[in-house]
């Protein structure tokens, strides 16, 4: 099987999103914060006069905050009828990617694993394909004790 697929970094690692459930990548100017949001939600933004919920990947993927200087990129998404961008530092590619995602192996972190479809190779390098409703949901809950 071969798909499109947009390969993008967020933290120093190429992920790939599939091309059909990605709208477009714009560039982001200002956040709005929204108050008692989700570690996750950045904040609001402005896109072509609809309202968009940034979702900030490194809080959802659980490690860390997204650099936030000046203009950032996103990757954005409808998940629910709903627009979304999806923080990442940098979009490299589209492209056409054959086969089936491998199963993803242990030792991925949580956040990792838990946005994780599976994994792809891309010029023989191996790319995480993310699943962006995981994303957008953000960090697992943990258990209660």
């Amino acid at each position: 099987m071969e798909d499109l697929k947009l390969i993008a970094r967020i933290a120093g690692q190429e992920i790939a999103l599939a091309a059909d459930a990605v709208e477009s990548v714009v560039e982001i100017e200002a956040i709005t914060p929204v108050p008692l949001a989700g570690v996750h939600i950045a904040g609001l933004a402005a896109l072509r006069s609809r309202v968009l919920t940034i979702i900030d990947t490194y809080a959802a993927l659980e490690i860390g905050v997204s650099p936030r200087d000046g203009i950032v990129q996103a990757v954005v998404v409808t998940i629910d009828h709903h627009l979304y961008g999806l923080l990442v530092d940098e979009v490299v590619d589209v492209a056409a990617i054959t086969g089936d995602p491998l199963p993803l192996h242990a030792g991925l972190s949580r956040g990792w694993a838990n946005a994780g479809l599976g994994i792809v190779e891309h010029q023989e390098r191996a790319l995480l394909l993310l699943d962006p409703a995981r994303i957008v949901a953000g960090p697992p809950v943990a258990a209660a004790a």
